[in-house]
């Protein structure tokens, strides 16, 4: 019972092996909470696509479960797809159909009973309103993104795939969109999404999961992951640049930028004995006078790279 009140998704031990004898996911363990944004990153190829297919239904593992809310999504199929909601990559519309039509089919494929008042309320949500009498082929493919939107939000899910929704579409409705995802989240609705925007999920997730080649590397709460691997930066603007840096200051493994004016200094947060009073100190015995001292954190996408590469 504490599973199924406590996480939307569980995965357990999931293998997809295809008959060419490629391994796209190995031994996959995860639980996505309820109500939570959760972000799996990893380069292409990596299998996040292939895991939003499984656990949707959509393609079929080879070994391991999936639950949605208690429920098997293969012996449970219809139960545990309604609970889901899925915007894929691909841009896949009745093109010669109108918004409002569209996404009242997508709600009866689920066995909804019709709600105008409902639907009227997500396209006003989607800022579609005034799209709905249009044919979705006469929209950009920034409003496409948002018919696809409401298209997985017509039959009221808990939970909502969101498979690099941010593709081919602008600043301004990316930022739209985000909002959005942020309103679902208030309502209880769990968020998983893939994104090569890396600064998005930095600013959205709770969570982070990271896949490469088919294997789920690290899963983590995100204020935990960037405190545990995102080392920061003493950046030190000095009034006189260098054009190396000078021996006795070696041990500091210290780097120059802005061609020879700033001092960089790497240094793990956590640890109390981090050499930074040494370092000022080796500078003033030294005469490296300096004018600015900044500090600079690691970013998501830097600890991405760092562990991926691994």
């Amino acid at each position: 019972m504490e599973n199924i009140i406590n996480n939307a998704i569980c995965v357990r031990g999931l293998n997809k092996t295809y008959s060419n004898g490629f391994q796209a996911l190995e031994d996959i363990n995860l639980q996505v909470k309820c109500g939570e944004i959760f972000a799996l990153l990893g380069p292409n190829g990596a299998g996040k696509t292939t895991l939003i297919s499984i656990i949707c239904g959509i393609a079929n593992s080879s070994s391991g479960h999936v639950e949605v809310f208690g429920h098997d999504n293969i012996t449970d199929y219809r139960i545990a797809r309604s609970h889901i909601g899925l915007v894929p990559q691909e841009l896949t519309t009745d093109a010669f159909e109108t918004v409002w039509n569209s996404v009242k089919f997508s709600r009866g494929l689920f066995g909804k009973a019709p709600s105008p008042a409902y639907i009227e309320t997500l396209l006003k949500r989607l800022s579609l309103w005034d799209k709905k009498d249009s044919q979705i082929r006469t929209l950009s493919g920034g409003m496409k993104r948002r018919v696809m939107i409401a298209k997985a939000l017509s039959h009221e899910p808990d939970i909502l795939f969101l498979d690099e929704p941010s593709s081919g579409v602008d600043v301004e409705l990316r930022k739209s969109m985000w909002q959005q995802v942020r309103e679902l989240q208030e309502t209880g609705v769990s968020i998983i999404l893939t994104t090569h925007y890396i600064a998005e999920a930095e600013e959205m997730a709770n969570r982070i999961g990271i896949i490469n080649k088919g294997k789920l590397i690290l899963v983590e709460e995100k204020e935990s992951l960037m405190k545990k691997l995102g080392s920061k930066k003493l950046l030190i603007s000095l009034y006189r640049s260098l054009a190396e840096i000078p021996k006795p200051l070696l041990k500091f493994n210290l780097q120059l930028a802005d061609k020879g004016n700033v001092l960089v200094f790497s240094y793990d947060p956590s640890k109390e004995d981090n050499a930074i009073s040494d370092l000022l100190d080796h500078l003033k015995k030294n005469s490296i006078k300096y004018k600015d001292i900044d500090t600079q954190q690691n970013s998501l996408e830097e600890i991405f790279v760092q562990l991926v590469n691994a």
